[in-house]
């Protein structure tokens, strides 16, 4: 079944646009967004405007797209998503091609922050950011897709684009290691808030003084072998001008009943901890590792072993929320139509427990894709001790800025993870909480992703979070959950 797919996918794909063989996008950098409810064409593979000639659509608004429709939209997925497609797609899914580039508003304080202070806003020949307040550092409008910093402003434009007040949540994540061993369920909450900044705050002059950008953290409640490992990352506003500041992390770790600093010095993005080989045995047990490098032999302390083990750094479970953008040289590969789920309509846990993700456990096929348009950079590393993520690649939607696919791949182009990012419009979600003083959230926020880990046979994850509340929280509870005190059990 699956070699009659990617047959006809391959038929598909010739007549679908030539440019696929050629390895290009269609097109550079475009100064306004297609029409909207305007498809993309057989082809071309991009939206274009209605005209007499016009060419027949690959997809239209509503199609049912399964599995043997992939060569249909073989042009409207990146290329690591195409090559992997047994991962991400499978025999009985179903798929709704949703609105074909349809604008989604943010509110107005945001839209206002970016009038009034993105004019002062630069960046050094470091990448770095100067003179940022709120808002979008870089409206889209005035990007020149010919600039040698195109892809820099993309970028930041990507880390501050407007995510409310940052995500609370509760989490399933299910890490699945490859050949040897099983898929493991984690459960826990997670927050990463935004403390910094934030264009409401700032509009009405009581933007915190505090000097972090944004808080996050978390806490893992099963299974018993990471019971109440918790962690805290705060990220300086430094940051924004120097890629090297390192942020303040803390642990607790279980077997130790206390909070330590973070193993790992510096992360890219959203810290986590190891949750694999956490543990709330105190009583000095060798780590899982092993008798070797942390085995209780190896410290006086009994569980200094453990401990230094699970606050070491896990790119697990939130990659892909946010990133330094000066902690690389940026590239703009161009722009394209894409379909991605940037609107959820199909929940996952908790709401839904039992989804189905295919036989991968990877797939997210099962719900409405919209069209749209995305711009393609791609990063290298300015860190020349990159061990593990020297290249990245992300599909960044143009009207909203969210992330839609996120590609990492060693120093010498191996693929590392391909990720698949789902966010849900609060502003179609009844019942969401209110905007304190009124007025709608008008946020996405980041329900589910999936990566599969491409070096590593079946290995991969998936997150879900489909609670996920982007609005203002108490301050009794922001206090709590950015106070490192708040890490120890029990709290």
């Amino acid at each position: 079944m699956w070699k009659a797919v990617v047959a006809s996918g391959a038929r598909s794909a010739l007549v679908a646009g030539s440019f696929w063989l050629a390895g290009g996008f269609p097109g550079v950098a475009r100064a306004e967004l297609p029409p909207e409810h305007v498809c993309p064409t057989l082809g071309t593979g991009t939206s274009e405007a209605p005209s007499e000639d016009a060419r027949a659509t690959l997809v239209a608004e509503g199609d049912r797209l399964g599995l043997t429709d992939l060569g249909r939209i073989r042009t409207l997925l990146p290329d690591e998503v195409w090559q992997h497609r047994g991962v991400f797609f499978f025999e009985g899914m179903w798929m709704q091609v949703g609105p074909c580039h349809r604008r989604y508003p943010v509110p107005k304080f945001f839209e206002d922050a970016t009038a009034a202070h993105s004019a002062n806003v630069r960046l050094d020949a470091e990448g770095n950011l100067e003179g940022y307040v709120a808002g979008l550092p870089f409206p889209p409008e005035t990007i020149d897709a010919s600039a040698p910093d195109a892809a820099a402003r993309w970028a930041w434009d990507l880390a501050l684009r407007y995510r409310g007040a940052g995500p609370t949540t509760r989490f399933r994540l299910v890490d699945m290691p490859g050949r040897i061993g099983s898929a493991e369920v984690y459960i826990g909450r997670f927050f990463l808030l935004q403390t910094k900044a934030r264009a409401d705050l700032v509009a009405s002059g009581s933007d915190s003084t505090n000097d972090a950008l944004w808080v996050a953290g978390g806490r893992f409640e099963e299974p018993t072998n990471a019971r109440e490992l918790a962690w805290r990352q705060i990220r300086d506003e430094e940051s924004l001008a120097d890629y090297r500041d390192v942020d303040d992390t803390f642990v607790y770790v279980p077997a130790m009943r206390k909070p330590r600093r973070g193993a790992t010095a510096w992360v890219d993005g959203v810290y986590v901890p190891q949750f694999r080989v956490s543990g709330t045995d105190g009583g000095g047990g060798a780590v899982p590792f092993g008798s070797g490098q942390y085995g209780p032999e190896s410290s006086i302390a009994p569980t200094a072993g453990l401990s230094i083990a699970a606050a070491e750094h896990l790119r697990r479970g939130f990659e892909g929320l946010t990133l330094r953008p000066n902690a690389y040289r940026w590239t703009l590969k161009g722009e394209r139509d894409v379909l991605a789920p940037i609107n959820s309509a199909n929940p996952g846990w908790p709401e839904n427990p039992d989804r189905n993700y295919g036989e991968s456990g990877l797939s997210v096929a099962n719900d409405v894709w919209d069209v749209r348009r995305a711009v393609v950079i791609e990063g290298v590393a300015r860190r020349s001790d990159a061990d593990e993520v020297a290249r990245l690649t992300v599909y960044i939607d143009r009207q909203t800025q969210q992330p839609l696919y996120w590609i990492t791949r060693k120093r010498n182009g191996i693929i590392l993870d391909v990720g698949i990012l789902v966010h849900r419009y609060s502003g179609d979600v009844a019942e969401y909480p209110e905007w304190p003083g009124g007025g709608r959230a008008l946020v996405f926020d980041p329900v589910a992703a999936s990566f599969f880990a491409a070096d590593d046979g079946l290995a991969g994850w998936r997150r879900e979070s489909y609670d996920a509340r982007s609005v203002p929280i108490g301050n009794a509870e922001v206090e709590r959950l950015t106070s490192t005190e708040a890490l120890v059990k029990g709290r």
